[in-house]
């Protein structure tokens, strides 16, 4: 791996194989072993396990929101997870390389579902955000954001693996950057948490693919100005409405985290509210359905945008540290699994499910202990929410597809 580093020479492809190192190291190079036969060898348990323990506790948690949350409902939170099972079942048999060649059409199919909420009779707003599809007649709902999100890995896989780990040209890193800017920009008229994901993932994507680092740098760089002169326009009421590209209550929040007591009956409120729940856990937590926060209903959206403030309250210190050690072992594993992987294509996409995991963790645990700011994004495999369970099993999925379809020894 390391003379493949070397020879390459991309930025991320060092620092990856530094983690490798770390975890996982054994095996070979992804390449099966002869004698590999039967139904075990064709899983990857380093990562499916992990997963399905984080599935486990996440439905402990759902249950016990469920006795003192009406939305929260259990049975509808198993149904997600039925559903995401088959759909990570049916991609894990599937062939993934087959979307390598489909950057085009995959390209076209994100633009239509960002689109989709907008369209008359298919557009349902929740909690005043259009984000959501209902199919008529049926009356089936889902978030098209969350599909997205994976269809981004895809694409950007596709289109960072033609460099085979080093981009040598700016004119193919900037055409990568334009991309992802592209859908960057059409999520954040929809969803701003989303867009940062996409963001993220896709940024990693590139990296991986063999970026120099003084590109990175200047496009961080880039980044930081613009964001810092999307946030002025905003706040300027010189500024037309139309020229402000953050909508108030996404504006908002960046406001609350900076200073919480500017809406202490809003955002404000949610947020000294979630570290009331979880100083309140202690160290082991107050024990299943005694959570007094979310139980009483100081606590907004335990089940969903804040469901770690309730885990750490029933659960404590403790349990926190049993859900992120879940989640390392997750995304470690697909670190390593990346790191035997010869294929740029499955590398990327690898790195692509790990970057998600991780950013949505961080961002999600981070903005309950007032450290990130709120953005409504869940809590892979532990928020309520069919449409997010379905798209985090569909991801397990992928990645157990990429080991399946390893290459066999000669």
């Amino acid at each position: 791996m390391e003379a493949m580093t070397n020879e390459r020479g991309g930025f991320a492809s060092s620092v990856a194989s530094r983690i490798g190192t770390v975890f996982g190291r054994g095996g070979s190079k992804g390449v099966r072993k002869p004698g590999d036969h039967g139904f075990l060898s064709n899983l990857y348990l380093g990562n499916l396990v992990p997963v399905l323990l984080l599935v486990l506790y996440g439905t402990v948690v759902i249950w016990s929101a469920s006795l003192t949350i009406a939305e929260a409902s259990f049975p509808r939170h198993l149904a997600g997870i039925a559903l995401g099972l088959v759909a990570a079942a049916f991609v894990w048999r599937w062939d993934y390389r087959v979307m390598q060649t489909s950057d085009t059409v995959i390209l076209i199919a994100i633009i239509v579902l960002i689109l989709l909420p907008k369209v008359p009779g298919f557009g349902y707003s929740a909690k005043g955000m259009t984000g959501w599809v209902r199919i008529p007649l049926i009356g089936f709902r889902f978030q098209p954001s969350e599909i997205v999100k994976v269809l981004t890995i895809f694409l950007m896989a596709s289109l960072g693996a033609q460099y085979n780990g080093k981009i040598e040209l700016l004119g193919d890193y900037v055409k990568l950057c334009g991309v992802l800017a592209v859908i960057f920009g059409l999520m954040i008229t929809q969803d701003l948490g989303t867009g940062l994901i996409i963001l993220v993932v896709g940024a990693s994507i590139i990296i991986v693919s063999g970026a120099r680092r003084s590109w990175v740098l200047v496009t961080i760089g880039i980044i930081v100005v613009g964001a810092a002169l999307v946030v002025g326009l905003s706040l300027s009421d010189r500024v037309p409405q139309a020229f402000k590209l953050l909508k108030d209550y996404q504006l908002n929040r960046l406001i609350v985290f900076v200073d919480p007591s500017v809406d202490p009956t809003g955002d404000g409120y949610n947020l000294q509210q979630a570290k009331i729940a979880v100083g309140s856990g202690g160290f082991f937590g107050k024990g299943i359905g005694n959570a007094t926060q979310a139980g009483s209903g100081f606590l907004p959206e335990a089940h969903t945008d804040f469901v770690f403030a309730l885990l750490a309250e029933e659960f404590g210190f403790a349990g926190a540290v049993v859900l992120m050690l879940l989640f390392a072992w997750a995304i470690l594993s697909t670190v390593s699994l990346a790191q035997r992987t010869e294929a740029p294509y499955a590398k990327l996409i690898l790195a692509g499910v790990a970057t998600m995991w991780t950013f949505q963790l961080l961002q999600n645990v981070g903005m309950c202990i007032g450290i990130m700011p709120i953005t409504g994004i869940p809590l892979p495999f532990i928020s309520f929410g069919s449409s997010s369970m379905v798209v985090q099993l569909t991801t397990a999925g992928i990645v157990q597809s990429v080991w399946s379809h390893r290459p066999k020894s000669a």
